[in-house]
């Protein structure tokens, strides 16, 4: 993991199995329901053995799915108790969305005897494809006799697209109030850019976390960790963070610690995501420092963290500051170039906005490697921001020329 990524302290974190079924309370089943074409798990089910806290941030588009406007609105009195997940359709843009996302929650909820206003829909896939409803309603019953309390890497596995991994978290979170766990899973890895991306993750915990406290630890953590990574540039309709807490944890730790371990939740799921972006081979943390405010280092830090020049670049384990230098002018930030000074890889290529003496050979090396840095000191404060993205390859050029052909 990049150092300048996610909470500088984890103390107190402990690395455990078990993605979002890693807390008490939940349980989850990932099966086959026939929307995509390849035959794999395309529905996952998560459930919560009782009413939960709980809080969501959706995608910021003005395209939005249905999916997304039904989750804002059901958890709005700051419960859930299921979230029902389908792959292989974003269910945007078809004629009756909003008709057929209503019917899921519904069924989900009557197989659960719950009531459907405590029911979360996320949807992700091919846009303008009319959803094949009736396939889900049919599976349901199956998912619902799959639910398990070990059942996170099936749903891990159903809610993926072109994703070529499952991504799970998991921590036990202790401090001397007392402790509990924090976990989750996400899918994702093209379509990335804030605000969220194709992005769709649950965070669960046993704490007891009310509608209001959830909403404000979940958006605290989305804001340095989902929402500054980007692989392509382009956001989604159907982002959606959701996080449920059971409160079923008996001594909890402070909210400050479990807090952090929320962040650090998040941290390594929007990692995972960008790792995984679709042709990636190498992850790049850009890090503006000596801004006038924490706004302007990250407009900085994302300009350069999207421009494809830099990134095609960070691809060939090019030193190529100019184009970090080009990035930065087209932030819409007031930067002085005679201030900024640049390394790549630790290695200095730029010392008060002009070249450097590095050699250029040496500096190809340290950048040849699938995790680097890329740093960036404006000089005209003390604010910092990270902003993770990956490089710019030929396989993600061919791979969405021909997405739905």
């Amino acid at each position: 993991m990049i150092a300048a990524w996610g909470p500088a302290d984890r103390s107190g974190l402990e690395p455990i199995v078990g993605g979002a079924t890693a807390a008490d309370g939940f349980r989850a089943a990932g099966v086959i329901s026939g929307v995509k074409p390849s035959g794999r798990p395309d529905l996952a089910l998560l459930v919560a053995d009782a009413p939960a806290g709980a809080a969501a941030v959706t995608t910021t588009s003005l395209v939005k799915a249905p999916a997304c406007h039904l989750t804002d609105r059901n958890v709005a009195d700051g419960r859930a108790q299921a979230i029902v997940i389908n792959a292989g359709n974003a269910n945007v843009c078809t004629p009756h969305g909003e008709e057929h996302t209503q019917r899921l929650a519904d069924a989900t909820a009557g197989h659960l005897g719950l009531d459907p206003a405590d029911v979360l829909v996320m949807s992700t896939g091919v846009i303008g494809v009319p959803l094949p409803v009736e396939r889900i309603e049919a599976a349901l019953p199956e998912a619902v006799a799959a639910l398990s309390s070990d059942g996170g890497d099936a749903a891990a596995t159903a809610m993926l697209t072109t994703d070529t991994r499952t991504k799970q978290v998991a921590f036990r979170v202790s401090d001397d109030q007392g402790s509990c766990v924090v976990g989750g899973m996400a899918k994702g890895v093209g379509m990335i850019e804030p605000n969220m991306a194709t992005l769709l993750v649950i965070i669960t915990t046993d704490a007891p976390l009310g509608g209001a406290v959830a909403k404000k630890v979940l958006r605290s953590a989305v804001a340095t960790t989902f929402n500054r990574i980007s692989v392509d540039g382009d956001g989604s309709t159907s982002d959606t963070v959701a996080l449920l807490a059971s409160g079923t944890a008996a001594t909890p730790p402070g909210l400050d610690t479990l807090a952090r371990a929320v962040q650090a939740v998040c941290a390594d799921l929007a990692h995972a995501v960008v790792s995984d972006g679709e042709g990636a081979t190498r992850v790049a943390a850009i890090t503006v420092r000596q801004a006038a405010t924490e706004s302007d280092a990250e407009r900085l830090a994302r300009s350069v963290a999207t421009s494809l020049l830099v990134r095609a670049a960070i691809h060939g384990g090019d030193p190529n500051w100019g184009r970090i230098m080009m990035a930065l002018g087209n932030a819409g930030v007031d930067v002085d170039p005679r201030r900024v000074s640049v390394r790549c890889a630790g290695v200095t290529v730029c010392r008060f906005g002009v070249a450097a003496s590095f050699d250029r050979g040496q500096a190809a090396i340290a950048m040849d490697r699938p995790e680097i840095t890329i740093e960036v000191d404006v000089g005209t404060g003390d604010a910092e921001a990270t902003v993770l993205t990956c490089d710019l390859t030929p396989e993600y050029v061919r791979f969405n020329a021909e997405y739905t052909t």
